[in-house]
């Protein structure tokens, strides 16, 4: 009993730790952009005949064609910091985030292009080296945008064109009493100091391949309709956005995550992961997708459901805590 006051009373020091949680924050506070710009816009006269209607806050930009397909977009850009204290990981990570993006769409890379500001080229030689290892790895090409070589500061950016079908995975379509499902390559390592998961650079790039079409076989199957991609802020983080989009609330069972061995929950719920996602899905669905990650060494939690009531409630041995 005591042991068990003990892991309680450490959950909840982890919990108030990630309530003030700067990059979790940060995820929570994007929604404030859409209190200024709304969340959905009218397509242009250079889109479908029936103006249909894009929606605003999700990892990409889905912008429906005539055929019933859809053109994604979306972009990214790196910290000050990251960019300075490691050049060739923060290139390589700005084109891998990108294609996570248009992934938890069900959709497909096509190409990306980059901003990029530097003091000089040489300034700039370990940026380029690491979005280009990226873009191999992942079989996507970088096919132009900008570059400054004359630049105070250095600064990056890079964006995304993707495409998918009409089976879209967004966020605004989770439905109480749905399934959450956590999918996370644990085949990694903790990257230097930060809060990142790398199972990318150091796995080959025919595996990376095969596992960006993972959430497209989902989404083409019908096994979802719900996705969004782990991306800073972890995976509270990126739950809360999933629920501030759909404007439900959801239960997690926190023993049903799976995490690597020594490895602290505080840590774990709040890191960046290479390829992770949370995925909604009706009960029949959870054997596919989970059987589809496995075939791919992936392992996929089945750790809650969506809830009608709002807000992210967190169950540890018989204790709900609501984050």
């Amino acid at each position: 009993m005591k042991n068990m006051s003990i892991e309680i009373s450490d959950l909840l020091a982890s919990i108030e730790n990630l309530r003030n949680n700067e990059s979790i924050l940060d995820k929570k506070d994007i929604e404030k952009t859409y209190a200024t710009i709304g969340n959905r816009v009218q397509s242009s006269v250079y889109f479908p005949k029936d103006r249909a209607i894009i929606l605003l806050g999700d990892d990409a930009a889905a912008i429906p064609q005539n055929d019933g397909n859809h053109l994604l977009f979306a972009a990214e850009g790196i910290v000050i910091n990251f960019l300075n204290n490691d050049p060739w990981f923060a290139g390589y990570s700005a084109i891998m985030v990108n294609i996570s993006d248009i992934c938890a769409m069900g959709g497909l890379p096509v190409a990306v292009t980059d901003t990029l500001y530097a003091h000089n080229a040489e300034d700039s030689h370990l940026i380029w080296e690491g979005m280009l290892a990226a873009s191999k790895a992942y079989g996507v090409p970088i096919v132009g945008g900008h570059t400054c070589y004359h630049s105070t500061n250095k600064a990056l950016s890079v964006a995304i064109l993707g495409k998918a079908t009409q089976y879209l995975l967004n966020s605004y379509k989770a439905k109480s009493g749905e399934a959450l499902l956590l999918a996370i390559d644990q085949n990694g390592a903790y990257y230097k100091e930060y809060p990142f998961w790398n199972a990318s650079t150091t796995t080959d790039a025919d595996v990376l391949q095969k596992r960006v079409h993972l959430p497209h076989i989902i989404a083409n199957n019908k096994w979802s309709s719900v996705a969004k991609d782990i991306s800073m802020g972890g995976i509270i983080g990126t739950l809360l956005m999933l629920l501030n989009t759909a404007k439900k609330g959801a239960e997690i069972d926190l023993e049903s995550i799976k995490k690597p061995t020594g490895i602290a929950w505080e840590k774990w719920l709040s890191s960046f992961p290479s390829y992770g996602y949370v995925f909604t899905c009706s009960l029949k669905n959870i054997e596919n997708i989970q059987s589809l990650f496995l075939t791919h060494d992936i392992h996929c939690d089945h750790i809650g459901h969506i809830i009608s009531e709002k807000g992210l409630f967190i169950n540890f041995k018989n204790h709900k805590i609501k984050f």
